[in-house]
């Protein structure tokens, strides 16, 4: 009897580990097909349950952490934030308090004002410090200049 039950507890939490996106309940199903095996031996409904507690515990300690690392989907910078860090040239003056400027990023123009607060002329390299909306806010590029002696 007790064997029956371990064994819907364990299609139970297999289906639920199928239709979930997540490593839910695949620690419990290993614990219940430990369990399904002590209760055909014959070990009483005690040790069964124990073991089912024991080894979920132990496989959810020890290798969710693995499974988490490695099948963990790595997310990726996408549209706007992709966006940011790049360098662009303006290509019309940035001036924040007429609310102008524009700048190319990637081959795509967008409004632009200055993070520092200061006008920018065109023709200067900048980088996209953050985006709000639709407008792109800049900082001129440092450039080093070679000195000759």
């Amino acid at each position: 009897m007790e064997a029956i039950v371990w064994l819907v507890l364990m299609v139970i939490f297999l289906v639920i580990e199928a239709v979930t996106v997540v490593t839910v309940s695949l620690w419990f199903a290993a614990g219940a097909l430990v369990a399904l095996l002590v209760s055909l031996i014959g070990l009483q409904i005690w040790v069964q349950v124990v073991l089912f507690f024991v080894v979920s515990g132990v496989l959810l300690a020890c290798l969710r952490p693995l499974v988490q690392r490695h099948f963990t989907p790595k997310l990726s910078r996408t549209n706007v934030d992709a966006i940011i860090g790049t360098k662009g040239y303006v290509i019309a003056d940035i001036d924040n308090l007429s609310a102008a400027g524009r700048v190319k990023l990637g081959g795509m123009e967008w409004s632009a004002r200055s993070s520092t607060g200061l006008p920018i002329p065109a023709g200067t390299l900048v980088k996209v410090e953050h985006i709000e909306g639709v407008k792109a806010y800049v900082s001129p590029v440092e450039k080093k200049v070679k000195l000759e002696a």
